[in-house]
C-alpha cells in the first residue's frame, strides 16, 4: 500500500491530543448559528422559516482531518409546534458520515410574558461508510480486511429555553450506543451518548452595540469535557466581530455580516494550541443562513440567536 507521510503525521499528532477522544460528532465554532443540528428544542424558534447551510474544514494541510457541510431547515408551524429537517456530512480519515434528523419541538410559554420552553425530538439515521483502502495499519486486525457500509438509527431529545435577550439549553442528539471507527486507536469502538449543554446572552452596551457571549460544553462520559466560550459583538445590527476559547484545544476569530433582512454570512478561524500547529495551517468555517421574515416581523428588533 502506498504510504502518505502526511497521513502518518496526522495519526502521530492525534496519540498526542486528548481532544480528539471525546469528537465522536462533527464539532463547530460557529455553533450559535446551528444550533438546531445540537438541540432539537430550537425548531423553529426563531418565528418564521430558517435554512442554514455551514461548511468547515478541520485542520488544513493534512490528509484525512475533519471535513463537514450541514444544511438545516425549520419553520415554526402553528402557535405552538416546529418542525426540522438536518442533514451534515462528515469526512474523517477513511471514514464518511451521512448524518439525517427530523426535527419536533413543541413550545409553552411560562409566566414571564416573554419566556419561552421548548421541547424537542430528533429521529433518522446515520450512514456510515469506511474505506480502509485509504490510510495506513500497523498489523492490521481483521475488521479491517473489508470496508463498511451500515445504517444506524438515532433518536434523540433536548430542552431549549430562551426569551428575547438569551437562552439556555440541554440534549443529547442521540441515545443509541453504537460501533463507531476510531481513528486514534484504529479499531471499531462504541460510540458512546453524548450531552451537550448550550447558553447565550445578549447585552445593550448602547444604541448600535450589543455584547453576545455564549457557550456549549460536551460531555461524554469516560472522556474530557470539552468547552467552547465565545464573544462576539454585534455593530449596528448588522455587523459581527468577536473570538472564542476551545479549551485546551484552540483559539478562534468570528466576523459576520447581515447582509439584508432575510440573508447573513459567518466566518470562523481555528488556530490550535495543540501539536497539530506544526503539521496544519488551521481551521476554516464558514456559514449562510436565509430566513423568510413576514414584512410584520421586518420590523421587530432582529434575532442574534
Amino acid at each position: 500500500m502506498k504510504v502518505n507521510c502526511k497521513y502518518i503525521v496526522f495519526v502521530v499528532a492525534l496519540l498526542g491530543s486528548t481532544f480528539l477522544y471525546a469528537q465522536q460528532y462533527p464539532q463547530y465554532t460557529q455553533y450559535m448559528y446551528n444550533t438546531m443540528s445540537i438541540n432539537p428544542g430550537y425548531t423553529g424558534s426563531r418565528g418564521h422559516m430558517s435554512i442554514v447551510g455551514l461548511y468547515r474544514t478541520q485542520w488544513v494541510g493534512l490528509d484525512g482531518a475533519p471535513e463537514t457541510q450541514t444544511l438545516g431547515i425549520d419553520t415554526p408551524v402553528g402557535k405552538n409546534v416546529g418542525l426540522g429537517l438536518n442533514v451534515v456530512h462528515d469526512a474523517l480519515g477513511p471514514t464518511n458520515e451521512t448524518y439525517l434528523d427530523g426535527n419536533f419541538s413543541y413550545t409553552v410559554r411560562l409566566d414571564g410574558k416573554d419566556e419561552l420552553l421548548s421541547f424537542g425530538l430528533k429521529a433518522g439515521g446515520r450512514f456510515f461508510d469506511a474505506d480502509f483502502s485509504k490510510g495506513i495499519f500497523k498489523d492490521p486486525d481483521v475488521a479491517f480486511q473489508g470496508d463498511i457500509n451500515k445504517f444506524y438509527p438515532t433518536i434523540g431529545a433536548g430542552v431549549y429555553y430562551h426569551n428575547s435577550k438569551g437562552y439556555l439549553g440541554v440534549s443529547v442528539p442521540n441515545f443509541f450506543a453504537e460501533d463507531h471507527y476510531d481513528d486514534v486507536e484504529e479499531e471499531i469502538g462504541v460510540e458512546r451518548v453524548h450531552f451537550y449543554f448550550i447558553g447565550g446572552k445578549v447585552f445593550d452596551l448602547s444604541y448600535n452595540v450589543k455584547f453576545k457571549p455564549a457557550f456549549i460544553v460536551k460531555y461524554v462520559p469516560a472522556a474530557p469535557v470539552i468547552t467552547d466560550l465565545s464573544a462576539n459583538f454585534m455593530f449596528y445590527d448588522r455587523f459581527t466581530l468577536g473570538a472564542a476559547y476551545r479549551w485546551g484545544d484552540s483559539f478562534s476569530g468570528l466576523i459576520g455580516l447581515q447582509i439584508t433582512d432575510g440573508i447573513g454570512l459567518g466566518y470562523a478561524y481555528d488556530a490550535t494550541t495543540t501539536n497539530l500547529r506544526n503539521y496544519s495551517s488551521g481551521t476554516h468555517e464558514i456559514y449562510v443562513r436565509f430566513e423568510f421574515k413576514s414584512n410584520k416581523e421586518k420590523l421587530k428588533s432582529p434575532r442574534f440567536f
